[in-house]
């Protein structure tokens, strides 16, 4: 599978997935569960591919021009 999440996108989501994750250790009760919604973007940044962006078309990878 090709890798469609780039650079800033990437470390974006790194660090979005590990706030989110931190939660399960923050909230209390049932609500704390909700911190595993952040496996999701932590796993598209580091496996580098977004289901969504392929469903739509989209690549925040930089474009790779001809070999001269």
């Amino acid at each position: 599978m090709t890798g469609n999440v780039g650079g800033i996108d990437r470390i974006l989501r790194i660090v979005a997935g590990i706030a989110i994750l931190s939660l399960v250790f923050i909230l209390e009760g049932s609500a704390r569960w909700w911190g595993l919604v952040g496996l999701v973007p932590l796993a598209t940044g580091l496996f580098r591919t977004c289901p969504l962006y392929t469903l739509f078309g989209i690549s925040s990878c930089p474009v790779k021009g001809p070999r001269n």
